[in-house]
């Protein structure tokens, strides 16, 4: 009888045991359904608009400040019921990440944080009357957060909205790598009599996402397709890095820019620095030197600018550099609208401008969460002050050009930390194991590639 109760105790002891980690693991909701009051009932409504790293951070960064309170509620809207994990998005032309994997969904997580979240599209804001127009219905708030985000910019070069891929999200990088499956199989079907042109892919930009996806396209074709289409030789499909930079990846440390380089040249992508793009067209790219390159495959990634959906919103804002706002990320002449990521000219307490990088929009959510917070509260909202951390470039899955708070290091080990990095920083539990899984499968598997075509 004693040992029966001493196995029960311990048998408890484990149930209860594990019911604590499942919980530290698993935190429940803020509210449960049947407690949680309507967004519009709070006496203090945030609403951040944009679901993208800065607009997603500023709302869970809220959500766990006010976490004791019940004065504050935050609402997310947005266009899309997911945020795309960015840095790893040249993963899904290499065919080294499903794509499913890298849109984190909204929804569930903020709910969970305590937040409120509609999917629409912003049709305009009334600062007067403090309500955002989505979806056909007003939305009220006490203070707004714009966090649009940005979109390609074209610099007015002919011919690039009609004839380039321009890498906006997970359904371009798709794009991508069905483009590069389709050239192939029209190859194939021809016995490789085809234009050079169709079997070359130009890359404008020479920034991390640009040489990134250049580096996956070199992936996608010496990998999976070489396997796939053994009648054409991966030599035949040229690859071409365009960037007007005298240098790529000019963000990085000058010893990091060689290496990357170097690395790119042994795949035999040809670089050229120094150039700019003065038109596309359907079969070629013409630089402002009067070269021209053959490819009906020209993938741009050379600039951004602030959301076009600015334009017809009434704050002060910059064409290309987003809303006008103060230190404290305030916009000039509001006092309850706020800017943060690629959105907003945003300067650190310095005066120097924020790079417009997933790391600083994280950075500038988490902020401006608190100088919300302080404006509700009656304090002064403080300076935002940029912190860099470093950049992780990857160029193919084994091999990576890092700089981290200083130190500067490459190759494989750099490719470990890359992916250990942003494996940790994905916010989708299910897609880290997800990730992971499929790192490691690709490690004793030669995964195939498949175009959907819809």
């Amino acid at each position: 009888m004693r040992g029966i109760c001493r196995d029960g105790a311990l048998a408890l002891g484990g149930a209860l045991g594990w019911e604590v980690l499942r919980r530290r693991l698993r935190p429940g909701p803020r509210y449960r359904p049947q407690e949680r009051p309507p967004y519009r009932e709070f006496p203090h409504r945030v609403l951040v608009v944009g679901g993208g790293f800065a607009g997603y951070s500023a709302a869970m960064e809220l959500c766990r400040l006010v976490r004791g309170r019940d004065d504050v509620g935050v609402m997310v809207l947005s266009r899309e019921n997911y945020f795309t994990f960015w840095p790893m998005l040249p993963g899904i032309v290499s065919n080294d990440v499903d794509a499913r994997n890298l849109a984190q969904p909204l929804r569930r997580a903020l709910i969970r944080a305590g937040a409120s979240f509609r999917r629409a599209g912003l049709q305009g804001v009334d600062p007067e009357r403090r309500v955002v127009r989505a979806g056909g219905v007003e939305i009220p708030y006490d203070h707004l957060v714009l966090a649009l985000g940005g979109e390609p910019a074209y610099f007015g070069i002919p011919g690039v909205e009609e004839h380039c891929i321009s890498l906006r999200g997970i359904a371009d990088a798709e794009r991508i790598r069905n483009r590069v499956i389709e050239r192939y199989e029209e190859a194939t079907l021809a016995r490789g009599e085809v234009p050079d042109s169709r079997l070359s892919f130009v890359v404008i930009g020479g920034g991390a996402t640009g040489v990134e996806t250049v580096a996956a396209l070199h992936e996608l074709v010496h990998g999976a397709l070489a396997r796939d289409y053994p009648n054409l030789h991966p030599r035949r499909v040229r690859l071409t890095l365009v960037d007007r930079n005298p240098e790529i990846l000019k963000e990085l440390d000058p010893a990091l820019r060689r290496v990357a380089r170097r690395r790119l040249e042994r795949l035999n992508v040809r670089i050229l620095n120094g150039a700019t793009a003065r038109e596309v067209l359907k079969d070629r790219v013409v630089l402002e030197d009067g070269r021209e390159i053959p490819s009906e495959n020209v993938i741009w990634t050379a600039g951004a600018r602030a959301s076009s959906k600015l334009d017809e919103l009434p704050f002060p804002h910059d064409g290309r550099r987003g809303l006008e706002v103060d230190a404290c990320m305030r916009v000039r002449g509001f006092e309850d609208v706020w800017g943060v990521g690629d959105c907003a000219a945003n300067v650190d307490a310095e005066g120097d401008p924020v790079p417009p990088n997933a790391q600083a929009a994280v950075q500038e959510g988490r902020a401006v969460a608190r100088n919300v917070l302080a404006a509700i509260d009656g304090e002064n909202p403080e300076p935002f002050r940029y912190r860099p951390l470093g950049q992780l470039v990857e160029l193919g899955s084994r091999f990576a050009v890092n700089e981290v708070l200083g130190v500067r290091f490459s190759g494989l080990l750099a490719s470990l930390f890359w992916r250990l990095t942003y494996l940790y920083k994905l916010e989708s539990p299910h897609s880290r194991a997800r990730v992971a899984a499929d790192w490691l499968l690709d490690l004793f598997t030669e995964p195939a590639v498949a175009q959907i075509r819809r």
